[in-house]
């Protein structure tokens, strides 16, 4: 696979409220520490992905199927010599949490994939037919009912119940409220000084602690946070030079270098995707 092949289309399906859903293939591309606000769901279709979470490297050959839970910091990179292929799924906890209370199951709320890699062939094919549906036609019955039965065996099969989320709430509240803070208003021009004075820690203690709970120090989770603002935007058709200033960076530059490292395209390739109208549902 030479590098002039290599390829990511992000697409933005309306499903459940809108989804965001990736084909690519890479060879060079190596992915950045980063976050998602969605959970990822992958499936390999050739070669073999090597990639960070949860504390560990971890790899996902052929027919494998890739977890990553929402806010689990992670990378990626090739593990095969002519690199790797995959499709994705990237649905929210929101979404999630919408089905598995639909469900009645005896815990309610978004479930939780202890597993970064998980062999699954059945489901495997599964996810890998919902996401080709997703791409290609507009029957709303099938794209659904295909959606709804992947996130479903999904849950049902490989989640759990993460209980030690509600003991480090009560340990760091004011980690969290740093969180909230950035989440809420990304775009603020706001230093490590103002952060622990909000929450009350010093700076040193702030920094350190929060990079030990969420994975990233503060300023390159802000980034993330921003680069949510740049997708939003993107899919709501504004200018990329007026995204970039809207979303908090200094210029287009500043947005393109970071939007490249995280998501292996670039702000304008994201754009050409998600907001082509021939694959989305109609309302």
């Amino acid at each position: 696979m030479a590098k002039s092949t290599e390829h990511a289309e992000y697409r933005y399906v309306t499903e459940l409220g809108g989804i965001e859903t990736l084909d690519a293939r890479y060879q060079h591309q190596n992915f950045a520490n980063h976050t998602h606000e969605g959970y990822t769901i992958g499936v390999v279709e050739s070669g073999a992905q090597r990639f960070y979470r949860s504390g560990g490297d971890h790899i996902a050959p052929k027919e494998s199927i890739i977890l990553v839970n929402a806010d689990d910091v992670h990378n990626g990179s090739s593990a095969a010599e002519g690199g790797w292929a995959y499709k994705a799924l990237y649905p929210l906890p929101d979404q999630f949490a919408q089905i598995r209370d639909e469900l009645e199951l005896k815990v309610n709320g978004a479930p939780y994939f202890p597993s970064p890699v998980v062999q699954d062939k059945q489901l495997s094919e599964v996810i890998r037919m919902t996401l080709h549906t997703l791409m290609t036609s507009e029957n709303r019955l099938l794209r659904e009912s295909l959606l709804y039965t992947s996130m479903v065996q999904l849950m049902l099969r490989h989640s759990k119940v993460r209980a030690e989320l509600k003991e480090q709430a009560r340990a760091y509240p004011q980690l969290d409220l740093v969180k909230s803070f950035l989440d809420d208003q990304p775009t603020s021009d706001v230093s490590l000084e103002d952060m622990a004075n909000l929450c009350g820690l010093s700076p040193f203690y702030l920094l350190r602690q929060f990079q030990d709970r969420f994975g990233l120090p503060p300023h390159a989770y802000q980034i993330q946070a921003r680069l949510r603002v740049v997708k939003k935007l993107i899919r709501q058709g504004m200018r990329l030079s007026d995204v970039a200033l809207e979303a908090g960076f200094h210029d287009q530059s500043h947005m393109h270098r970071h939007f490249k490292k995280t998501f292996g395209i670039t702000p304008g390739q994201y754009a050409t995707g998600v907001n082509r109208k021939s694959v989305q549902a109609i309302p």
